[in-house]
């Protein structure tokens, strides 16, 4: 089994990426994408990709303890620095320490700063009354408000905080993957995370997603640390169902996604892994936490998201179609476009379009995630071929349930509403490189080949949606 990520696969990476970056803006030369964004692609994607391998090679010789040592220090520097710089650039390109098009952002920081008015002023009250019951939006604003009033308000320091909960996720992954596939993959996995550009994107960002990804992966971590360990108590049980009830108030599938995985782990996971006098505690205990989070306000949240499900979809498409700049061809978008590429999209924003400053800057992670699908796909294949999916059925369970609720959802294409799943798809990318041979390199290539005409075809489809072809 490999234990690194070979150049084979990088070095094709990068030239593909320099290729159809190239080739699409010479195909479509009305459109030709900015200097600046050519810039940050060519970063993103020569950055994961050459220290990837540079990387899980060089550190491979560590002590566990060295090399979570390591991992931390540097995911914490590349994050910090990132912030330092995207601090300044907003500041430059928009004239505030907000992203581009930062309307949530800007909402979030509006109401954290009215949250710390009402502490100073005795009581939260009003917010309740204000929110009404409204639970899968609240979580990152009260928190938010909670440390703007120990910070005094501080954007700066809020995003400081982010680059610290990055990198831990980066440390918690290691540990997960490590319990779950091995040293080897769990190194891979942790290197993943701490170079994949769009989780360090966020760092730099005012809205949520650090923080969910940061509970997303704890939660799953401490599920299966609760599922695999030996010992069980209270104490390793109570922390996995705080951390399954905190999601719900961040987004309401999410947490009822969490308690699935759970769920369904405990009903079929292999008895080699789990007990049967142990899963059956452990299935009582779940069953009453579900009970309780699926109650009252929760169950009427997630009834109504999937109830409304299709028509959220069919409204975000008219939008998309309708708006100014809008895409005429989003019509023919949907859950049966989006599904079989869910493990692959979005694509990269590689051609100039307008109002898509945020895509742009990030075309280079996408694409990483394009390449990424293909050992992904791979491990599953290999799970699902070698009859081992009980084996892995948390991580796994956990990705595709999540996957196919994104693709029923109004927010399939939305790169931001991949984040929570993106360190599991890491992981078992990761996962898919160990188990690459010689006889499987040759559908890298055909990989390569798809990813290049999808490309293509997503920089015509958004410029011609938009009449400028």
């Amino acid at each position: 089994m490999l234990n690194f990520f070979p150049k084979y696969f990088t070095s094709k990476a990068i030239t593909l990426y320099l290729v159809v970056l190239v080739l699409c803006n010479i195909l479509f030369l009305n459109s030709f994408l900015s200097p600046l964004w050519w810039a940050f692609g060519i970063v993103e994607v020569i950055g994961f990709f050459y220290f990837s391998n540079q990387l899980t090679r060089n550190w491979s010789n560590y002590s566990p303890k060295k090399f979570g040592k390591k991992l931390f220090q540097t995911a914490l520097i590349i994050r910090i620095c990132w912030v330092i710089f995207s601090y300044f650039f907003y500041q430059i390109m928009t004239g505030s320490p907000f992203e581009f098009d930062a309307g949530d952002a800007k909402g979030y920081h509006e109401e954290a700063v009215w949250i710390v008015q009402m502490i100073n002023g005795g009581g939260l009250q009003p917010y309740f009354d204000y929110i009404r019951g409204r639970y899968s939006d609240m979580g990152y604003s009260f928190y938010l408000g909670w440390q703007y009033w120990i910070t005094g308000n501080s954007i700066f320091i809020a995003r400081l905080l982010k680059a610290l909960y990055g990198a831990f996720t980066c440390v918690l992954v290691y540990r997960l993957a490590g319990r779950s596939f091995g040293e080897d993959v769990a190194r891979m996995a942790a290197i993943f995370c701490m170079l994949m550009p769009n989780l360090i994107l966020y760092t730099g960002l005012h809205t949520k997603e650090v923080e969910m990804v940061l509970l997303t992966v704890w939660f799953v971590e401490r599920a299966d640390a609760l599922i695999r360990g030996k010992k069980f108590s209270l104490n390793t049980l109570w922390p996995t169902l705080l951390l399954a009830g905190s999601l719900f108030f961040f987004r309401t599938v999410l947490g009822a996604t969490a308690l699935f995985a759970l769920f369904t782990t405990l009903m079929f996971t292999s008895t080699k892994v789990l007990g049967v006098g142990k899963r059956i505690v452990l299935v009582m205990w779940v069953v009453v936490a579900v009970a309780y989070f699926m109650g009252g306000t929760v169950a009427n949240e997630i009834e109504s998201v999937w109830q409304s499900r299709k028509a959220n979809q069919e409204t975000s498409l008219d939008f998309r179609e309708n708006r100014i700049g809008g895409n005429k061809l989003s019509k023919y978008a949907g859950a049966a476009v989006f599904a079989p590429m869910i493990f692959v999209i979005p694509f990269p924003t590689i051609v100039e379009t307008p109002n898509q400053q945020n895509m742009k800057m990030i075309n280079g992670g996408n694409y990483v995630k394009n390449i990424m699908a293909f050992f992904v796909i791979f491990a599953f294949y290999w799970v699902i071929k070698n009859k081992k999916w009980r084996d892995y059925l948390l991580i796994g369970s956990f990705t595709v349930g999540y996957l196919i609720v994104l693709a029923m959802s109004a927010f399939a294409q939305s790169e931001r509403f991949h984040q929570p799943i993106l360190p599991f798809i890491l992981i078992m990318s990761a996962f898919g490189i160990s188990l690459i041979s010689n006889k499987e390199k040759k559908y890298f290539t055909w990989w390569m080949a798809l990813i290049f005409v999808a490309i293509v075809a997503w920089s015509w489809f958004k410029l011609a949606g938009r009449g400028l072809v």
